[in-house]
């Protein structure tokens, strides 16, 4: 499963880890507010053309009714498997909205948003941290909204807000995670593309021939400059 990541896992990225075995990709993030609106680009952003990568589209926002209104109008493609909430963005601009990682410690908004999904018949999972900060860490907010959503299955990133990619994950919170009984999702991809092909013991291929299929893929679902600059720096 290729886990949801902002400004990576495009058309281009998702086709790519499909081809190399994932059983599941996502989407970037789209705001739920824009989607009810129906903003032209972001709509956009559920185009999926002839991408037959099996997809779960990564939603962020808290209003209800915002939720409720896109999913009036929402017509799932061919590819659709459901819908993720993001609880993980540490961007401070998401965060002072409410969203993203702040809602870790919303346990009741989180579980209402999550409900409005699963109403309307569709699976849902929730991305995350392990709080907001330090504090949240402590008082195991993580476990709080683990044990009362009702989510399908949860991805789990094991750092808190105030923490980068260059602070050390803190895998030791996962025992504890997976013994609330419910599905639990590391990530490893970003770095790797092929890994699902290598966990399922397939061959694997050079990196140069990586990096051909990538940027074949980018060029047919023209990917945004930004993309293919985070990606390709990471298949060096």
């Amino acid at each position: 499963m290729l886990a949801p990541m902002d400004n990576f896992t495009d058309n281009a990225f998702r086709a790519l880890c499909y081809k190399y075995g994932a059983d599941m990709t996502f989407t970037s993030m789209l705001s739920i507010e824009a989607l009810a609106r129906k903003n032209e680009q972001t709509w956009k952003e559920l185009n999926f053309e002839d991408n037959d990568a099996p997809v779960v589209i990564q939603l962020i926002g808290n209003k209800e009714e915002s939720l409720k209104k896109f999913l009036t109008i929402f017509k799932p493609s061919h590819c659709f498997r459901g819908f993720n909430l993001n609880c993980g963005c540490i961007d401070p601009e998401v965060i002072q909205n409410g969203n993203g990682c702040a809602l870790m410690k919303r346990v009741t908004k989180v579980a209402k948003l999550v409900n409005i999904i699963k109403e309307k018949g569709y699976p849902v999972s929730v991305k995350m941290r392990l709080g907001l900060n330090q504090y949240e860490k402590e008082k195991k907010v993580y476990l709080n909204l683990t044990k009362n959503v009702n989510a399908d299955f949860f991805i789990v990133h094991a750092r808190h807000g105030k923490e980068t990619y260059k602070d050390p994950a803190d895998f030791s919170v996962y025992p504890e995670v997976v013994a609330t009984g419910k599905k639990i999702i590391a990530r490893g991809a970003v770095e790797n593309p092929q890994i699902f092909n290598l966990l399922k013991k397939k061959k694997v291929l050079d990196k140069e021939a990586v990096k051909k299929d990538y940027l074949y893929l980018a060029e047919k679902y023209h990917s945004s400059e930004r993309n293919k600059k985070n990606i390709l720096r990471r298949l060096e």
